[in-house]
């Protein structure tokens, strides 16, 4: 039998589909070569970008020349522009604001070739710092209230550049899909007194079914309601609300246990494309009791239909605990 799932923090049932059920070894997929065509991201082509806003640089280095680790610049072209005030206005029953925000590129590193899944965990740690300092940052302008960090790797996943890369986008509101979670885990606390994540932690740790790395600090798992196969959750053990307020020791964790998981999932999927979104407290409530900070990670094997996009349900032909097995090597 087919069976329906409730996601326990926004409530969102799935439809995990025994039926038609898949193995994860079912969505190998190729590995794509990468192209060597000039990249306006590899060392020497820096004046193709904006200039950098912050850099890992060896000493004696300039700006916006060879000689960094990593750099922060302006997306050249931009959801979003830093520029202007918001002017919030309403036309009839519609309301509407200026495209005003912040959006930026985080170079992950000076190689071509590299991804966070080879990088050395000093390397990806110096990634998630970046990600820690441009959110601290742009915390401190009034007009925004979020800021989601986020990873689209390979074509499928709607990356339009090879070269390691990470984006992220300041924005005026907080993103609806933030906001359910908010919602969803205000009223768990209301409930229990306690954080939903927190709950969702300690019951994998002890069940094991659905748990598949626990390192530095963080437990990888596959969540109970999955949207997609091989969806994976990293979430901090220790309760935290805000991702900008880790320490270098958290960030050095959770690059462990992000280039482990992603190994264990090229592994499995045959170095799929995926998109991975930070989840973090709004700016102005960083000290939430009833929020957990936390990555989502979701390869991109299966596509949306018009069932999905018209229901609000989702079809996920691999259960979480299949998934996991494969994930931790138990299974092909």
């Amino acid at each position: 039998m087919p069976e329906l799932r409730k996601d326990p923090v926004v409530g969102r049932w799935v439809i995990i589909a025994t039926e038609r059920a898949r193995r994860p070894s079912d969505f190998v997929t190729a590995a794509v070569p990468l192209r060597s065509s000039p990249c306006p991201f590899c060392p020497g082509n820096e004046e193709e970008t904006p200039r950098e806003i912050l850099a890992g640089r060896a000493p004696g280095s300039g700006a916006d020349a060879p000689g960094w680790t990593y750099r922060v610049v302006p997306n050249k072209f931009p959801a979003l522009r830093i520029e202007g005030e918001l002017e919030p206005a309403g036309e009839g029953l519609f309301d509407h604001m200026n495209g005003v925000g912040a959006h930026e590129v985080i170079i992950e590193t000076p190689d071509h070739h590299a991804s966070l899944a080879t990088m050395s965990v000093d390397e990806v740690t110096d990634v998630l710092w970046a990600y820690r300092e441009r959110l601290a940052d742009l915390k401190k302008d009034p007009r925004f209230e979020y800021v989601l960090v986020f990873k689209n790797h390979g074509e499928a996943a709607g990356a339009s550049l090879e070269h390691p890369h990470s984006q992220l986008i300041a924005t005026p509101i907080i993103p609806i899909m933030v906001r359910e979670e908010l919602t969803g885990a205000a009223d768990y606390y209301r409930r229990k007194e306690r954080c939903v994540w927190c709950d969702i932690v300690r019951q994998e740790r002890r069940a094991q079914r659905r748990l598949i790395a626990e390192l530095g600090g963080f437990v990888a798992l596959a969540p109970f309601a999955p949207r997609f196969p091989c969806e994976t959750w990293i979430v901090p053990t220790r309760h935290a609300a805000a991702f900008e307020e880790s320490g270098v020791d958290e960030l050095h964790g959770l690059a462990e246990i992000l280039g482990d998981f992603l190994r264990r999932m090229n592994r499995v999927l045959g170095e799929p494309a995926y998109n991975f979104m930070l989840h973090t407290a709004p700016l102005d409530e960083p000290d939430l009791s009833h929020f957990h900070w936390h990555l989502e990670i979701i390869p991109k094997v299966t596509k949306v239909a018009g069932f999905e996009w018209g229901s609000g349900f989702f079809i996920n032909p691999v259960s979480p605990e299949a998934a996991a097995a494969a994930l931790r090597g138990e299974v092909g």
